[in-house]
């Protein structure tokens, strides 16, 4: 892979990861669109660092609050942020059940399946109309809430199912309030990227070479700032309840993808 594919790549990796449009799915048709052949093993090792990037970024935007979550934990009370902590350890655990005995079965999506990430963008598109109709609240996230976030989180595993816009769509339609939903949905992942990152390099199916570094630290560097561009602007806009201009691009760009898997 060459550094402008690995940059472009990259970009989509850092906006799609936090803008409600399925970075798996937008990936899969980079790669289509790009004609990329590269090697599983390489694909692995790519897509492992351009995670690892957006959960940096995750990481600098809400760093005031995961430095409060920190300090909340290690004075060993049962306080808010060790409630907020074990509502995302029980968000996690539908996607984290899903990645240790499911994995091999759910690769068969990620073969270049065009046609499957076209409904599954036009499923989010549906999603994040409702949830840009709902009503704003209040709300926090209650643990049986947490729950369901993780189960609509299992579900945006496929190609084409937005996970920020599958979990913060269940969130608000559970009445969750809008800026909470979206924060609990960037924060829930953070823990659930550093974990799948830590398995896949000691897992030992990763080939790294060398000529590679400059292609890899570049798409590293496009995914970090265009994740903390789009996480950024992700939570004015859930905020404002626009996401109905990201239902219809993404109503759109699934018909593109369905139309090219027939046609192309």
């Amino acid at each position: 892979m060459d550094i402008i594919d690995a940059i472009i790549l990259g970009i989509i990796q850092g906006l799609t990861e936090f803008l409600p449009v399925s970075s798996s799915g937008h990936l899969e048709l980079g790669k289509a669109i790009l004609g990329s052949e590269a090697l599983p093993e390489e694909s692995l090792l790519f897509t492992v660092v351009l995670h690892f990037a957006t959960a940096l970024s995750t990481l600098v935007v809400f760093r005031k609050d995961v430095l409060q979550i920190l300090k909340g934990l290690f004075q060993f009370k049962w306080n808010e942020e060790t409630q907020f902590s074990l509502k995302i350890i029980i968000s996690m655990i539908p996607a984290a059940l899903v990645g240790f005995f499911l994995q091999d079965y759910m690769e068969v999506f990620f073969d270049g399946a065009i046609i499957i990430v076209g409904i599954m963008l036009i499923i989010t598109a549906i999603l994040l109309y409702l949830a840009d109709m709902a009503r704003t609240t209040q709300k926090g996230v209650s643990y049986r809430g947490a729950f369901i976030i993780g189960m609509a989180q299992m579900v945006a595993m496929l190609p084409g199912i937005s996970r920020s816009g599958a979990t913060i769509s269940a969130a608000v339609l559970l009445g969750v309030d809008k800026s909470k939903s979206a924060r609990f949905s960037f924060l829930m992942v953070v823990p659930l990227i550093l974990g799948k990152v830590a398995k896949d390099i000691l897992s030992g199916e990763i080939n790294f070479q060398g000529d590679d570094t400059m292609a890899m630290g570049a798409g590293f560097i496009a995914a970090f700032i265009a994740g903390l561009a789009a996480c950024t602007w992700m939570i004015k806009l859930v905020r404002q309840s626009k996401l109905t201009y990201f239902a219809i691009y993404c109503f759109i760009i699934g018909l593109i993808a369905i139309a090219w898997s027939i046609w192309g």
